[in-house]
């Protein structure tokens, strides 16, 4: 991977902010399914929150945002904090919320969409691949404001894709089944015209050409709409890493978020050496991608540089190797290896959510396991 290679002593100089976005599906503890009640809870929650909470686009999810952070310890605490918060705010209407990248049980399709301007031309443009728009991301914002340079850090940050998703992958279950896949939520999402893995851009006016097309053609709303899995965010200074399923808890999340960040300032250092980021081909991004999305942690995963087959968990420690100098810099070196370390042992979240049904044979214990999880009462 360029953007860890390095020969000469890496410079010392102060980490860059940034921050996590989190979404939660609302969920009766009785029948275990979700229910759409999230306007409640946010308004519930704003009142501790204020702005670090809001709805999302159906009324079965809420959405958690941190503050800017220079820490991993100071974001930890924050993702803890909101987390919480929302699960008090839910249990004090007889719900609870889970982490998980889709529901687990049936009765999420179609789901009841938030009514508003912005909604109803989202409805009239993507018509029913909102039926299956129950599903929640994590996040993570990566200061850097230079557009040009974000642009090539994302080029950089592209072949490393289906590895955060082999990472993370956190949504076996669909409608009450087993899909077979690790990450389902990536599956689903990949239908819509502009997500996945961004395009190769040359430069800012690259991206803004693309981007006018695409919303010539009809397959934009907006800017929220462009969906790809990195992007510059269109309200913020950042560059906004969006592939991942939300994790189970925040501590992984916090991990998820730590190398993130180291990705993103190795692949600026191979930028301002001049290494531009690989361009590798869009067909083996697409197979990469459903490879990690079906297998996770324990299967095989695609090289994208060599086109073959390797275990996973491989490419999964080459990648956390080759950022190792930032880590340490940053003072996540361990955070960060403990977390690869458990969770190539004991398995993401699609491992634990199955292990959760396979103890009794009932899904309810995966939605239970979940709840409890996600948000851990004090003490």
């Amino acid at each position: 991977m360029t953007a860890g290679a390095g020969q000469r002593p890496r410079p010392r100089y102060s980490p860059p902010r940034f921050g996590v976005e989190e979404e939660f599906l609302v969920v009766d503890p009785v029948t275990r399914k979700v229910a759409a009640d999230a306007t409640t809870i946010v308004d519930r929650a704003r009142a501790r929150l204020g702005t670090r909470v809001s709805g999302e686009i159906t009324k079965l999810q809420v959405e958690t945002k941190t503050e800017p952070c220079t820490s991993t310890r100071e974001l930890t605490g924050q993702l803890i904090e909101a987390r919480r918060v929302v699960a008090d705010c839910a249990r004090a209407d007889g719900l609870r919320i889970m982490a998980s990248g889709t529901p687990v049980l049936s009765g999420a399709v179609p789901p009841p969409i938030t009514e508003g301007p912005r909604q109803a031309r989202g409805m009239a443009t993507y018509r029913g691949l909102h039926d299956e728009q129950s599903i929640c991301a994590v996040h993570v914002h990566v200061e850097l404001p230079d557009r040009d340079r974000a642009l090539k850090v994302s080029n950089h940050l592209r072949p490393l894709l289906p590895t955060l998703i082999t990472l993370t992958a956190n949504s076996p279950y669909w409608e009450g089944r087993d899909t077979g896949y690790a990450s389902w939520r990536t599956v689903t999402w990949s239908r819509w015209p502009v997500a996945g893995p961004p395009p190769y851009f040359t430069s800012a006016a690259h991206y803004d050409q693309v981007v006018r097309t695409l919303s010539d053609a009809g397959a934009l709303v907006d800017a929220g709409t462009i969906f790809w899995d990195v992007r510059p965010s269109p309200r913020q200074p950042t560059l906004e890493i969006r592939v991942a399923d939300v994790p189970i808890t925040p501590q992984e999340s916090a991990a998820f978020a730590a190398l993130v960040r180291a990705l993103v300032v190795a692949a600026g250092e191979a930028v301002d050496r001049g290494e531009p980021g690989p361009a590798v081909r869009d067909e083996l991004m697409r197979v990469a991608y459903w490879q990690a999305a079906r297998d996770g942690i324990w299967g095989s995963g695609l090289d994208v540089s060599t086109g073959c087959l390797v275990p996973a968990a491989q490419l999964v420690h080459r990648l956390v190797d080759s950022v190792r100098p930032v880590l340490t810099e940053f003072g996540d070196d361990e955070l960060v290896a403990d977390w690869t370390r458990r969770w190539c042992a004991d398995g993401t979240g699609a491992v634990r959510q199955r292990t959760a049904a396979g103890r009794r044979g009932q899904l309810t214990d995966t939605v239970d396991h979940l709840i409890e999880q996600t948000a851990p009462l004090a003490g």
